[in-house]
């Protein structure tokens, strides 16, 4: 199956009245716990074709926007959790139990995170956490109960970079995400930290 590249969406906005909708592609089906987890793709028409964001334009931008940034979280989220170190068969007691007996919530987790990571590359729209941290972006309390560990952290880094390889996003974007959520591992971590000593 041929990957299609993030960069492929033409830019959303939040005004989704007054906006166009796009045909979709599927682009396939990932299986966890006997239920297929189908994830969208659209298709480019001619006229996105011939105006590419330019460099200068913001990361959201040069994703593609929203429909795109959550086609990878989707495939991401899912992703995480066949990881050993940091889905369910994690060694980690809180998030083996996150990904075996709180799928429930992956949904709505789903939509948290398309939000935050559209947020962040500079899109239209605004993350709204249901545990705030130092600011409204802070993902300490989010993950404090969880005590993700470093390792942990790093593990799902590499999920993330399988991710935005799997939709063939260009370098220069693929390392600007993963700076960016490299700069919240201390706070993700923060509640490991605090488990064990303040350890690094």
């Amino acid at each position: 199956m041929e990957n299609q590249s993030i960069k492929d969406e033409p830019h959303a906005t939040a005004d989704a009245a007054t906006g166009t909708r796009r045909e979709l592609l599927m682009h396939g089906a990932a299986l966890f716990s006997g239920a297929a987890i189908v994830g969208a793709l659209p298709l480019e028409s001619a006229r996105a074709q011939a105006t590419k964001p330019s460099p200068s334009a913001s990361l959201y931008d040069r994703l593609g926007g929203i429909f795109s940034i959550a086609a990878v979280v989707n495939y991401f989220s899912n992703e995480i959790i066949k990881d050993p170190v940091a889905g369910a068969r994690s060694k980690n007691p809180r998030l083996r139990k996150w990904h075996t007996k709180q799928l429930g919530r992956l949904p709505g987790l789903k939509f948290m995170r398309t939000l935050w990571v559209a947020e962040v590359c500079g899109g239209p729209f605004r993350f709204s956490a249901t545990r705030p941290g130092h600011d409204h972006l802070g993902l300490e309390n989010a993950h404090r109960n969880l005590q993700i560990s470093p390792t942990e952290f790093d593990a799902v880094a590499r999920v993330l970079t399988r991710s935005l390889d799997h939709f063939s996003v260009p370098q220069q974007e693929k390392s600007e995400v993963l700076n960016a959520f490299a700069a919240h591992k201390s706070e993700v971590t923060e509640g490991w930290r605090q488990a064990h000593g303040g350890r690094r």
